[in-house]
């Protein structure tokens, strides 16, 4: 069903005429804490639990984690803050009476045969996420969608379990690594407000910018810190909404899209052939882009929720304490962000998306400070300067040098203060773009370094890099360069004046990029007239 899966926003072949899909999203967000949820265990984000990871599986388990006989939770305040701070960021309102239930169900991976989560009595409701289409994330749907966010819920995640087959592939044996138990998680749920796969991605895309920029989350979903469940049903448009399928465990955005509309086109064609959509669990083929039959849809009787008699309920709502701290700390969101880019200097949205997006859109290597580095960065570049030059310099140029060397913004070497000032020597005709875009790619590759006030103009003096742009220094070039280019070099007496460029071009490599270009048309015109 999809057409160009492999782009960041895939364009989706939409229902038939007079069908609509509704689509949901449930999103488990791995918070980034020091301790798990209910213990004093390093969790899998602390950066105390890396001298954990050599210690091999079950390293990081206190006696709870295992679900030891009369070892007791006790919540930690570090997830609180952290779901506190995603719930204001998506304009949550917080509730009164928050407590922690018990869902059961048992799997290996969940040690105690319940997970505690927060199903009847949940930290927040009534959020809101809006998808523009000035973001980007929407493609080329251009449309705008307000999804609602329905609660967003504490809970404790399940032991990873991994499985290993025999070479015959008939038989398998099941490990379990109990170190992900309790890792503190919020689940974040939508409300059915999103009708195509665009929106869907759209939706994660945002709420994954939102933790990462607040701290929460590094949301890398190929490491499992953001995980997806999407429910879609489908309908002839003015019937009621048909029976909603949920697909389990995506973990990319472009499975989440993928997913939504091969269920929304499989549900459609078992309607209209006067079948019934049987209410299921699903799971993703990433191989054929499709979904298959996990089990029967359970519903809340079948987990058998109870209250957890060893928690207390919080009264987060009433905590003004608490909540000044949290507001206090909160950074600037990314809508607020892009409209004061907007406002301050002008650029274009995409420009905006882009710096922005720095590191966000490769998944598995991404700090969740990159994109505020990258704008923060940007902005003391643009200091008294032309903020679209600025920009322009900022991802593309040195973007480009970063790239070709395989780093991260984050390992940028180069200083808002030194390439600012050599967009200032460029700009006043002292150096040429070739040679400034030499100078960054030699200060990235670390081939070149420049001290701490140490003066880029002075650096280009020193090494006889500055720009050539006298009659003195470029008729000599611009002779050898007619000679060497004969027939273009009549072409121009003959009023071809495009003809030029190739001998500009040949000055340009005879002075190894120093020439300036306007300088040396200029010459080259008056010495063929």
């Amino acid at each position: 069903m999809a057409k160009g899966k492999q782009r960041a926003t895939a364009e989706y072949e939409p229902l038939a005429a007079g069908w609509e899909a509704v689509i949901g999203v449930e999103c488990h967000i791995q918070l980034k804490t020091s301790t798990k949820l209910f213990s004093s265990a390093p969790s899998a984000s602390s950066s105390s639990a890396t001298q954990h990871i050599d210690d091999g599986p079950n390293s990081r388990v206190v006696p709870f984690d295992a679900a030891l006989p009369g070892s007791l939770p006790r919540l930690t305040r570090e997830p609180v803050t952290l779901a506190l701070k995603a719930c204001i960021a998506m304009g949550c309102t917080l509730e009164n009476d928050v407590g922690f239930d018990r869902k059961h169900y048992f799997y290996p991976d969940l040690p105690s045969g319940y997970q505690i989560t927060q199903r009847y009595a949940p930290l927040a409701r009534d959020g809101r996420l809006r998808l523009r289409f000035d973001e980007g994330y929407l493609g080329d749907v251009a449309d705008e969608v307000e999804v609602r966010i329905e609660q967003v819920q504490l809970e404790q995640d399940t032991a990873k379990s991994t499985h290993h087959f025999t070479s015959s592939q008939q038989h398998q044996r099941t490990f379990v690594d109990v170190d992900r138990a309790g890792q503190p998680l919020i689940e974040v749920v939508s409300g059915p407000d999103m009708r195509k796969p665009e929106q869907a991605g759209a939706y994660v895309r945002k709420l994954r910018e939102v933790v990462r920029r607040i701290g929460a989350s590094d949301g890398n979903m190929d490491e499992g810190s953001l995980r997806c469940d999407v429910n879609v049903s489908v309908h002839r448009i003015g019937e009621p909404w048909g029976t909603r399928c949920e697909v389990k465990n995506l973990n990319s955005v472009r499975f989440v899209m993928n997913a939504a509309a091969h269920e929304m086109h499989r549900q459609q064609r078992i309607l209209a052939g006067g079948g019934t959509v049987e209410q299921e669990t699903r799971a993703y083929d990433e191989v054929g882009a499709t979904t298959y039959r996990l089990r029967s849809k359970e519903q809340s009787p079948d987990y058998r929720y109870m209250p957890d008699a060893n928690l207390a309920p919080l009264a987060v709502a009433g905590d003004e304490r608490l909540l000044d701290e949290v507001r206090a700390s909160m950074p600037e969101l990314p809508d607020e962000q892009r409209s004061r880019l907007l406002e301050t200097y002008g650029l274009p949205a995409r420009d905006i998306n882009v710096l922005m997006r720095i590191g966000l859109e490769d998944e598995g290597a991404v700090s969740s400070d990159d994109d505020v580095s990258a704008v923060a960065f940007f902005e003391q570049v643009a200091q008294g300067r032309d903020a679209r030059v600025a920009i322009n310099w900022t991802i593309q140029e040195l973007l480009k040098a970063l790239n070709s060397q395989s780093l991260a913004f984050r390992q940028n070497p180069v200083s808002a203060e030194h390439l600012g000032e050599l967009i200032d020597v460029v700009e006043s005709g002292q150096a040429t773009m070739s040679t400034a875009r030499k100078l960054v790619e030699s200060l990235v590759s670390r081939s070149v370094e420049l001290k701490k006030g140490q003066r880029v103009l002075a650096y280009l003096e020193q090494q006889g890099a500055l720009a050539l742009n006298s009659a003195a220094d470029l008729g000599p070039l611009c002779q050898e360069a007619v000679e060497a280019l004969p027939s273009e070099a009549e072409a121009v007496k003959e009023g071809k004046i495009k003809a030029v460029e190739r001998i500009v071009g040949q000055v340009m490599k005879l002075a190894k990029g120093r020439a300036d270009a306007n300088a040396t048309r200029k010459l080259l015109l008056e010495m063929l007239k």
